[in-house]
């Protein structure tokens, strides 16, 4: 599962002198297009100040309320070590001044902010909150201050009176720990990546306040005598759509089911999928129809004339979550067993019966038969494979809030395997293959929107009785635009790029 979400809200806060006349400090730009980061040491005039600092701060807030879903329904289990989020803002440089050699530091808020409507970012002339002095306007008109001007009154997890938490013992921790992460810019040119995974995992569980991030210079670097001017991102206001702030989530949700390509003496598993009505659902068993759930809840028999092995079956596990309707078993079988040691050796595999029953065996939910077949053992074969790939129930279009999840089944042929004829229909089936994953490119300038993930298999497909599979969220990308779905085919220490599979589809 690969998912990006929006920024919800985002601006930036400053102390700016204008003219060497003022400060902005009660100036808004909620609105503007971009999210500008800098600091300026003696380069105005303020007072009786001789060498005055001038700061900005960006703050961001994201909809967390998606990622609470899916973790409550077992969507996703933020405890995985597959579980990753970042944030993401885009650079948008535009020939200006640009400061190289900093580092950037992120926090988590501890209170409310207000994005306001201000948009003039050249002498800051739109008043409103947030900005430099107030966090946000509350009821009846009252503002809500800052604890500190700029809202970097940092402190402790469940501390009172402070703007951004710092460090703190979350729940389930043995010590305390800093809660910030920080990115080093060389060029000044970078986008800003930031693995926030931890923050956004005791948020999620309501561990750490949700009010967004503060970003900032990290520690001397607000505070040396010299000036980075400036760091320009694009904010959610941009016109260019792809641009805006994201939080990328990944989670290796992917699940790879043996029964088209179960081979002897190596541990594979098998997946029952239960329905009720169209939608998984927990098989109801006995006169009292009891949900069956949790470990060791089925039985399955591997059978083979008089040859017969039992196993247990669980609800399907998905990290610390159980899946709904789903139930899998995972087991090895040798070809070495005197009962089938001789059909094995003789044709290469052997066909057994799959009896999928309750716990004690009264009761069979599915009977269905599984072909076992031995190592593809020769010597070492290395050709490319023609492989035709084709995504058989993409819609041309997808609207971005009624489709937003789309299961998508995936077909790969290969062109070079060899023939057989038979007389009267033959169901062509898919290649299977367990490393394969996708990516989402823009059909008309050719960007990749998402990455192939092999590292966090987070765009890992799945792998079922009928070929392959995986679900994508529509709602990661931007409308209007027309996209395609590349894949990569990870086999034999080689990888294999298909760019050609017919998949292309408009987000509205």
């Amino acid at each position: 599962m690969y998912r990006i979400l929006t920024a919800s809200k985002d601006t930036y806060i400053t102390n700016k002198i204008v003219d060497n006349t003022f400060r902005a400090t009660d100036s808004n730009v909620g609105r503007a297009g971009t999210l500008d980061l800098f600091k300026l040491y003696d380069e105005s005039v303020s007072g009786s100040v001789t060498s005055p600092y001038e700061l900005s701060r960006l703050l961001i807030k994201f909809d967390m309320q998606p990622l609470r879903n899916m973790s409550s329904s077992g969507l996703i289990d933020i405890t995985d070590s597959s579980f990753k989020s970042y944030i993401k803002l885009h650079d948008v440089y535009g020939g200006q001044t640009t400061p190289s050699n900093f580092d950037a530091i992120l926090f988590p808020l501890s209170q409310s902010f207000d994005e306001g409507f201000g948009y003039d970012v050249a002498r800051f002339s739109d008043l409103d909150s947030s900005n430099w002095l107030t966090a946000s306007n509350l009821a009846g008109g009252t503002s809500k201050l800052w604890y500190v001007a700029g809202g970097l009154k940092s402190g402790s997890l469940n501390a009172t009176n402070i703007d951004v938490v710092t460090s703190g013992t979350i729940k389930g921790k043995a010590t305390a720990e800093a809660i910030n992460v920080t990115q080093n810019f060389i060029t000044g040119e970078e986008d800003l990546y930031m693995d926030v995974t931890k923050i956004v995992s005791a948020t999620i569980k309501n561990l750490l306040p949700d009010y967004g991030f503060l970003i900032g210079f990290s520690g001397s670097f607000e505070t040396n005598k010299k000036s980075y001017y400036v760091k320009r991102f694009a904010s959610r206001h941009v016109a260019n759509t792809s641009l805006r702030p994201k939080l990328i989530v990944q989670y290796d949700d992917s699940f790879q089911d043996n029964h088209e390509d179960f081979i002897f003496g190596v541990t594979g598993s098998l997946y029952l999928h239960n329905f009720h009505f169209g939608n998984l659902a927990n098989i109801l068993s006995g006169a009292a129809g009891t949900a069956l759930s949790g470990a060791n809840c089925l039985r399955l028999k591997i059978v083979s004339g008089t040859f017969k092995k039992t196993f247990n079956v669980s609800q399907a596990l998905v990290g610390e979550y159980r899946k709904t309707g789903i139930y899998s078993a995972s087991f090895a079988i040798n070809q070495y067993e005197s009962l089938i040691k001789a059909e094995a050796a003789a044709s290469g595999s052997v066909t057994f019966n799959e009896i999928w029953s309750n716990a004690n065996e009264t009761v069979t939910f599915l009977s269905s038969s599984i072909k076992i077949k031995l190592p593809n053992t020769n010597k070492m074969h290395l050709d490319s494979q023609r492989l035709i790939v084709k995504i058989l129930n993409i819609k041309d279009r997808y609207q971005r809030f009624n489709d937003s999840i789309a299961k998508l089944r995936v077909f790969v042929e290969n062109t070079d395997r060899s023939v057989t004829f038979t007389k009267g229909p033959l169901e062509k089936k898919s290649e299977i293959f367990h490393e394969m994953y996708y990516r989402v490119r823009d059909f008309q300038n050719g960007k990749i929107m998402i990455p192939f993930d092999t590292t966090n298999k987070s765009t890992r497909l799945s792998t079922d009785s009928a070929g392959m599979y995986f679900d994508f969220y529509m709602d990661s990308l931007p409308l209007g635009r027309s996209y395609v779905f590349d894949f990569l085919i990870k086999r034999n220490g080689f990888d294999t790029i298909v760019t050609d599979a017919a998949s292309k589809f408009v987000v509205e």
